[in-house]
């Protein structure tokens, strides 16, 4: 009983927590590449191309962005099509540097808004 108590007050605290809004400055990538990106660091973030990034394959496992910090966080269904548009108009480049608003759930933020970050 003091056990189930425990996990409904711990519940309960968790559910009253308000949302992080955030800004995340970083690279954008795919999914299905953010394994391998956030493995070797930094310099892979740089080197993810848009155009890989549009591949058929890469397109469909959807986007996040690899943080500064090395960090990779997923985007919403809504975040992933913005950036299919970023990517689109950046074809051609070696990386897509960007600046991520949105409210951050676990290892997943759900885009505002996304810019070029210079």
């Amino acid at each position: 009983m003091k056990r189930t108590l425990t996990l409904v007050a711990t519940l309960l605290v968790a559910m009253a927590m308000p949302l992080a809004a955030a800004e995340v400055e970083g690279y954008l990538i795919d999914k299905k590449c953010s394994a391998k990106v956030v493995t070797e660091g930094g310099d892979a973030a740089k080197a993810h191309t848009a155009d890989c990034a549009l591949m058929p394959d890469c397109k469909a496992s959807g986007y996040g962005v690899v943080s500064e910090d090395g960090k990779f966080l997923n985007f919403d269904e809504g975040g992933s099509e913005m950036a299919v548009t970023i990517l689109e108009l950046e074809k051609g480049n070696d990386s897509v540097k960007v600046a991520v608003n949105g409210t951050i759930k676990g290892d997943t933020i759900e885009v505002v808004a996304i810019q070029l970050s210079f």
